[in-house]
């Protein structure tokens, strides 16, 4: 459609149609990279328009205008959400910042909440019928250009036409401006490479193949996306698409062919990038572009299965509270879309939240991991909503996790030289018992290299990693799920209790070098839960004893002849030179499993009820090892 043949008396210059914005209007401006920057620059321009109010969800043109006391005489600007471009003046106060979940903007719109006299807009020429694209910019920007009484629209042959609910027709819009120009792009600061690496390798070993994935806001969340390469047929339900999906699309890691909603279709509500970007999304029936008031209803969100919300923080507390949106009494960004998509996903068949973040700021001066949120702070997602928190130095998680366990799953992921610290405060608020040891100091990722997977005879899939301080309720839990007969063989007495008290002893003892514990963990629902424990300890000689112990359900299927050359590789490692253990005689089956994996193995027979072992590592056998009967030493 030609609109001078088709609405002459609409298209008209930036000048014209700015000139029919009346002063104390009310003016929303599209969001982001689709913003209208001509007729921003037009309106800033014109010294008639004064006493003006700005709704904007995210802005860059206009922070070029900001440190002029000229411009702020004459604008008020409330944004949603705080771009880096804004942040300065956001400090010093020349802006307002309008909290609120992205879902909701739509509707304070058309109810009038937030009342709207003018929408300045960005859309793409008209096709045949007479419909525009909002292209990039769908998110607030079609409820707002709905809700306005005014709708000034720049024509940008530039703008990509994007499939979904994002036409306007050229009857919903009073003024026409063609005007062509790049659209504003957009590329994350590259920041620490190898934390956001780190980070990116704990997400992807919560990330399955077949998830449906949301990416928040942020330099961290686009960086994680590059760790996902291996991933399969992963689908895409997100408020914002970035070039750090690029790869994943070429690659063809993302199909979408296992959504549940609106499966073979990426649902998004803007796109913030490169030219290169907004090219690929052109005309592209892969993307499903909505607006926020669907992309962000966490009722909609749900009915993605198997829904993983990635998104950031500014600060975690030990307690789980999370502030993305302030440091301490200054807005930093906005509550943008982090609450809708958690909630959201835990609503969600299978699906999950993980907050990710770096475990220091300010070049390791401070940690992120907090005993409070600083003072001032927002706490923009509640303690209640939060599940995985991840930082380079691990996986905490916090969902159904008490104070005590959210403190020890927390404290041994935030940086080594914050640990003790952060325990200390936590005994003092009686947060955890008096006596708790707090989490090694050390860098623990080498333990990566210790974690494998196995799938059992009957088909189900085992976790095996090193175990943790954070473990210690779970491990109670597995030994009052152990029967007294395998209890009996496991510590040559019928053992009644599993005190704290003896917990703390366990973790005083494991150092991951000289001593070490492997745990075996079952998925039961959506929780994982201990079924075995293999472990050694320095006996002085030069050997470790080395001990099991697995569930009565899990025993007969391998899990031991698993273990035991897993812990021979540790203990060589750390300069051990063989095993040594203690076997009651009655338990033929990991005599077994022993003389199996060495079958040279000195046996020693004392007056009492058991056998000692001794095991030299460079006389055991080379030949896989075939599953035991049962397995408990």
């Amino acid at each position: 459609m030609n609109l001078t043949d088709h609405c002459p008396e609409k298209v008209v210059s930036a000048q014209d149609a700015i000139s029919k914005i009346k002063n104390g209007s009310r003016i929303f401006i599209g969001t982001g990279c689709g913003e209208p920057q001509h007729l921003i620059r037009a309106m800033v321009a014109n010294p008639i328009i004064q006493d003006v109010v700005i709704y904007q969800m995210l802005s860059f043109t206009l922070s070029k205008y900001v440190d002029d006391p000229k411009f702020l005489k004459r604008f008020a600007l409330k944004l949603f959400f705080i771009s880096t471009s804004m942040r300065k003046a956001a400090f010093e106060g020349k802006i307002d910042y309008l909290p609120a979940y992205l879902s909701q903007i739509p509707h304070m719109f058309t109810s009038q909440r937030i009342g709207l006299d003018v929408a300045l807009v960005q859309v793409s020429p008209p096709d045949r019928f007479g419909y525009c694209s909002l292209g990039v910019s769908v998110d607030i920007t079609k409820p707002g250009l709905q809700a306005a009484r005014m709708v000034i629209a720049q024509v940008n042959p530039r703008m990509p036409r994007t499939w979904g609910d994002c036409m306007v027709h050229v009857d919903q819009i009073d003024y026409f401006v063609p005007f062509e120009e790049p659209l504003v792009e957009t590329l994350p600061m590259a920041k620490n490479q190898e934390v956001a690496m780190r980070i990116g390798y704990y997400v992807n070993q919560l990330v399955d193949d077949g998830a449906t994935l949301q990416i928040g806001f942020g330099h961290l969340p686009n960086a994680i996306l590059s760790s996902l390469m291996d991933k399969k047929d992963l689908g895409v339900h997100t408020q914002v698409i970035t070039d750090a999906f690029l790869p994943l699309f070429k690659r063809n890691v993302i199909t979408n062919t296992k959504k549940s909603l609106l499966p073979g279709r990426v649902v998004a509500a803007l796109c913030m990038g490169s030219e290169k970007l907004y090219r690929y999304v052109d005309d592209n029936p892969k993307f499903y572009f909505r607006s926020s008031d669907f992309v962000n209803d966490p009722t909609v969100i749900a009915r993605n299965d198997n829904l993983i919300s990635i998104s950031s923080a500014l600060e975690v507390d030990l307690t789980g509270q999370v502030c993305t949106d302030s440091m301490g009494y200054l807005f930093y960004s906005g509550i943008g879309d982090q609450v809708d998509f958690l909630r959201g996903s835990t609503m969600s068949k299978g699906g999950f939240s993980i907050i990710a973040l770096p475990s220091t700021a300010q070049g390791g001066k401070v940690s992120r991991i907090v005993p409070s949120l600083s003072e001032g702070a927002g706490v923009a997602t509640t303690r209640g909503d939060v599940n995985f928190v991840v930082t380079e130095y691990g996986i905490a998680e916090l969902k159904g996790k008490s104070i005590y366990q959210r403190v020890m799953e927390l404290a041994q992921i935030a940086h080594p030289k914050f640990r003790e610290e952060l325990i200390d405060v936590a005994k003092k608020r009686r947060y955890i018992f008096a006596d708790q040891l707090p989490p090694a100091q050390d860098d623990l990722i080498f333990l990566e290299g210790y974690k494998s997977r196995v799938t059992l005879r009957n088909g189900k899939t085992i976790e095996f990693r090193p175990l943790l301080p954070s473990d210690e309720f779970a491990y109670r839990n597995f030994f009052y799920s152990l029967k007294e007969e395998t209890i009996y063989l496991r510590f040559f007495y019928k053992m009644k209790l599993f005190s704290h008290e003896h917990a703390q002893q366990q973790w005083a003892n494991v150092d991951y070098r000289k001593n070490m514990s492997i745990i075996g963990l079952a998925q039961k629902g959506g929780y994982q839960e201990i079924m075995a424990i293999g472990s050694y300890a320095d006996e002085g000689t030069g050997r470790a004893e080395v001990a099991f112990v697995v569930r009565e359900d899990f025993q007969g299927l391998g899990i031991t002849s698993h273990m035991l050359p897993q812990l021979e590789a540790i203990a060589k490692e750390n300069g051990f030179t063989g095993f040594i253990a203690s076997v009651l005689k009655e338990n033929q089956a990991m005599l077994r499993v022993f003389k199996k994996r060495y079958p040279h193995a000195r046996i020693e027979a004392g007056g009492g009820i058991d056998y000692t072992l001794i095991m030299d590592f460079d006389q055991s056998a080379e030949a896989v090892v075939k599953p035991a009967d049962s397995e408990q030493a």
